[in-house]
């Protein structure tokens, strides 16, 4: 399929200050398990004052944060490492040990559940869980299609399906591909 570059309308006039980086990494790893790994990076492209504590500098990181996730074929947790490099206040590194608490959730059905339920409010940081939420995602794109198991239950379909306009339950390519799934019905 060919792609289509379609860009944004020109900008009005503008000045940059704020960029938040946010990228994904998937592994596979020689032991059977998989790595997913997040990084998130926000800048600013002029200096930050944080009243009572300091002044960053352009381009300095207010945040810099990382987290890899150790998964099985099922998607279930098995490990968690952050590293929270770069922070605005002295007590945001206290959100990395709860991170802990998400070993044995699952990355699925439930996953944005579990980390409000693990790490939601004061309990965690809003960054990791922001990132946190989308790794279940690079996880499903990371693993290979053999590793993942599908779902022939015609009362369950894959959780992809009905999420998205491409993967309609009515739509042609649910017909072509999940045939089982063609105009399923959420019960």
């Amino acid at each position: 399929m060919k792609e289509i570059d379609v860009p944004l309308p020109p900008a009005e006039k503008r000045k940059l200050l704020h960029t938040r980086r946010v990228i994904y990494r998937g592994y596979e790893r020689e032991d059977g398990l998989w790595d997913i790994e997040g990084e998130l990076l926000d800048t600013k492209t002029h200096p930050l004052t944080i009243p009572n504590e300091r002044t960053l500098q352009i381009g300095e990181p207010i945040h810099g944060m990382l987290i890899r996730v150790t998964i099985n074929a099922e998607m279930v947790v098995h490990g968690i490492d952050v590293a929270m490099n770069n922070v605005p206040h002295g007590p945001c590194r206290q959100a990395m040990a709860p991170m802990q608490l998400m070993i044995g959730s699952k990355m699925g059905p439930g996953w944005r559940k579990a980390i409000e339920h693990h790490l939601g409010e004061i309990k965690g940081c809003v960054h990791l869980r922001e990132l946190l939420f989308n790794m279940a995602t690079a996880a499903f794109q990371t693993l290979p299609a053999q590793h993942t198991t599908v779902s022939v239950d015609p009362n369950r379909p894959p959780q992809h399906l009905g999420k998205c306009v491409t993967w309609d339950f009515n739509g042609p390519l649910v017909q072509n591909l999940y045939p089982v799934y063609f105009q399923h019905e959420i019960k």
